[in-house]
């Protein structure tokens, strides 16, 4: 009787094991907040998504942490965004040192250059443009497909509706920026995190800070940017500036001290909001700063 049974048991793990395996979601491991929202959009419950950084957390800043390698390793696949976003590459050293799959989010994006180097950088904050962010959606699609291509068209129709939806948020945007005066359209920021959405959407850049929060190649603060900065400020007049919430605001509270001008506002830049704000998801985070923008500098 206890050999039927044992039997039994044995026979019913060697039917189930497969399914364990076969049910098992393939996960993705995203370096940024942004990619990891693009990520879930295409591939819904049918992988699993995470993220290197949390909310708030700064990629240029950020430093390998003892877990990372673990998660990484875990990975079917790696997301990062690139052009050196991710400070010292760590993203891409991490991919590399747990030899997992890694795809830069980035490429295809029309680049702008990072303002004041002479090398060929790119600015790498191109998600900023709604036209930009599909084509990271376009790379991630691609790329989940690759990897699981039995479920392909559940990807390419998640993909298609959410394309949907940044042409609709894009064409959104341009209306209400075109609620604020032109003389007074100046996007005045911690750093040069909102060139692509200046560009995309008729504004003009204004920070004291380079491309970078770190220590790389054109990042950092001058005495002439600061100074260039508070100029712009009065030259056009301009209302309200901006802190960022992934980036110390304490220099920009000086420079609106010194300019006579209010703080604006908090913008999500280089991270979105945490679980439960209005900046959870990458629509909902640009939409929070247009409204933000217009409403301080109508």
């Amino acid at each position: 009787m206890f050999l039927r049974l044992l039997s039994a048991l044995l026979l019913g793990l060697s039917l189930f094991g497969p399914l364990v395996a076969e049910d098992r979601k393939p996960v993705i491991v995203c370096s940024t907040t942004q990619v990891a929202d693009f990520a879930r959009q295409v591939v819904g419950d049918r992988m699993i998504v995470k993220s290197v950084l949390a909310a708030g957390q700064d990629p240029h800043l950020y430093e390998k942490k003892p877990g990372d390698a673990q998660l990484v390793s875990t990975a079917d696949l790696c997301l990062e965004n690139g052009w050196h976003l991710e400070g010292n590459d760590w993203m891409r050293k991490l991919a590399e040192q747990s030899g997992r799959p890694l795809v830069t989010c980035v490429e295809g994006c029309k680049s702008l250059k990072v303002p004041g180097v002479e090398q060929a950088m790119h600015d790498p904050h191109a998600w900023f443009s709604c036209t930009n962010a599909a084509t990271y959606v376009r790379n991630i699609r691609d790329a989940v497909i690759k990897i699981d291509p039995e479920h392909a068209e559940e990807y390419r129709s998640r993909a298609a509706l959410y394309l949907d939806e940044l042409r609709t948020l894009h064409s959104w945007i341009l209306r209400e920026i075109n609620k604020i005066p032109v003389e007074q359209r100046v996007l005045v920021t911690s750093h040069d995190a909102f060139n692509y959405f200046c560009q995309a959407y008729g504004l003009k850049a204004a920070t004291p800070v380079g491309w970078s929060t770190g220590n790389e190649i054109g990042a950092g603060i001058t005495p002439e940017r600061r100074q260039e900065t508070i100029d712009s400020i009065l030259q056009h007049k301009v209302k309200a500036i901006f802190v960022e919430t992934s980036v110390n605001p304490t220099m920009v509270r000086e420079i609106a001290r010194e300019a006579h001008v209010e703080i604006g506002g908090e913008l999500y830049s280089d991270s979105m909001g945490a679980e439960g704000t209005a900046g959870e998801t990458y629509i909902g985070m640009m939409r929070e700063n247009v409204i933000t923008i217009v409403q301080a500098l109508r």
